[in-house]
């Protein structure tokens, strides 16, 4: 269901359902993603089913498949080579880049960073990697200095060498 409605939407037209009206959303909310406009919009529908008729299997079962439908959408439209950025705050941030370059041949950008808690000024490192890579330079981190602090989030696309170019 999910791949089908994604080659539907991908096609810019509509199954004439919550699609539809996930398009009006979008018109004044583009930043939200269409998956998850459809799945929230669906899991209204339900939550309103289960309310009126009193069936909570029912709304269940329908729950998981929205949900399912809403990550192939996901997925499909978005990819699944999601990119991680990495941000580390280490005194040893020399040593840490240079083996982020030599072991993984990816660059690090080192942003002037103050501590508000310790009012101390530092050397930041950001790095925009892949899943895999993202564990390797936590693993680096940490051997080069344990004590450093290391924070992993999420990053939806990268433009640019070494990722995608539009």
């Amino acid at each position: 269901m999910g791949i089908g409605t994604s080659i539907i939407l991908k096609a810019n037209a509509s199954t004439g359902g919550t699609d539809m009206l996930a398009y009006v959303i979008r018109e004044y909310r583009p930043n939200i993603r269409t998956g998850s406009l459809i799945v929230i919009i669906d899991t209204i529908i339900i939550v309103v089913n289960v309310i009126f008729f009193k069936q909570i299997e029912i709304g269940l079962y329908s729950a998981i498949t929205i949900y399912l439908m809403g990550k192939m959408i996901d997925i499909i439209f978005e990819g699944i080579n999601f990119t991680k950025m990495v941000y580390i705050i280490s005194d040893k941030y020399l040593e840490i880049s240079d083996r982020i370059v030599k072991d993984l041949q990816r660059g690090a950008t080192g942003i002037y960073a103050k501590g508000m808690y310790t009012n101390e000024e530092k050397v930041m490192l950001l790095c925009v990697v892949s899943r895999n890579e993202a564990m390797r330079i936590k693993q680096i981190s940490k051997k080069i200095d344990p004590g450093s602090f290391v924070v992993i989030s999420n990053a939806r696309e990268a433009f640019g060498i070494g990722f995608k170019r539009e």
